[in-house]
């Protein structure tokens, strides 16, 4: 089994995001179980963006994620970064939504990433 470098909320649910959306219960439960990468911003475009992996975990409260960084020389910066506490957010990104007015009721992960808070 895997042995994580950190854990935290993917996202959290009944909360207004960034983009005016809530995320409802269960919206990202097909994720449950799941590895995704881990990248830096949301800079999907680039493999060295590519941090690691986070495993997902459907949680009542949201979605909860483990990351675990690569061997990479941007995977062990951004680790760096994390346990210093110089980074402490993360930002999902997801299609396949469906939407009831602003209320995600589902949703499939795509990526998961370090962001600045």
């Amino acid at each position: 089994e895997d042995t994580y470098d950190f854990g935290g909320w993917a996202t959290r649910n009944d909360l207004v995001c960034a983009d005016g959306r809530i995320i409802r219960r269960n919206a990202f439960q097909v994720n449950d179980g799941q590895k995704v990468p881990l990248v830096w911003n949301h800079k999907h475009d680039n493999s060295e963006n590519v941090l690691g992996h986070a495993l997902l975990e459907n949680r009542p409260e949201g979605v909860y994620a483990y990351g675990k960084f690569n061997d990479t020389e941007s995977g062990q910066n951004a680790k760096k970064l994390v346990h210093n506490g110089d980074i402490d957010a993360l930002s999902i990104w997801a299609n396949d939504l469906k939407q009831n007015g602003a209320n995600v009721t589902h949703g499939v992960i795509r990526e998961l990433s370090l962001v600045l808070s």
